[in-house]
């Protein structure tokens, strides 16, 4: 089982456990800081969304940041487990996990009208997951919101959502998008 620290925030240096499953690879530390960087270190107020949540650093470096609130999803029953396990060890309330798919999250989100400032979208690759959740971003996002996106290539856009910051790192294109 490999490990992956947290860069910033009231959690900075703390490890969090990532179990081998196909498909997860966790946002490398310079990306996250870039990232970090990219949208300030303070993030309080802010209702963050991961929705391939996966090992769940992305999130927990938005909550040890100061988000007020962080949903992560993640469908892998195993990989679930393990995020389960590494946000107890925060014993931190603003941290919600949901284990269900993309999609049945986002219709539920709709549904209820939950609305995020902040969404990560780091999904598995050659899935065209990026391409099945694109028209149903707006219904998510909050005004003013931004969305991280990370994929096998470089992105210009998502449905309305434009990349207005850009990097790489070996094989992951990264991206910060706003709304046009």
């Amino acid at each position: 089982m490999a490990r992956v620290r947290i860069t910033g925030g009231e959690w900075r240096s703390r490890l969090i456990k990532v179990v081998d499953a196909q498909g997860l690879r966790p946002t490398p530390d310079s990306v996250r800081e870039t990232l970090f960087n990219w949208l300030g270190q303070d993030l309080a107020g802010f209702d963050c969304l991961d929705l391939f949540a996966g090992s769940g650093v992305l999130g927990f470096e938005a909550a040890s940041r100061g988000a007020a609130s962080v949903t992560q999803v993640e469908r892998d029953q195993r990989v679930f487990g393990a995020l389960r396990q590494n946000a107890a060890s925060f014993d931190c309330p603003r941290l919600k996990l949901v284990r269900t798919d993309a999609l049945e999250f986002i219709a539920s989100a709709e549904s209820q009208g939950h609305r995020y400032d902040l969404i990560f979208l780091d999904p598995p690759y050659r899935q065209q997951w990026l391409e099945r959740v694109a028209p149903r971003l707006d219904g998510l996002a909050r005004p003013g919101a931004r969305i991280y996106a990370e994929a096998e290539h470089e992105l210009e856009r998502l449905a309305a959502w434009h990349a207005v910051k850009r990097g790489r790192a070996g094989q992951v294109f990264y991206h910060l998008l706003e709304r046009e």
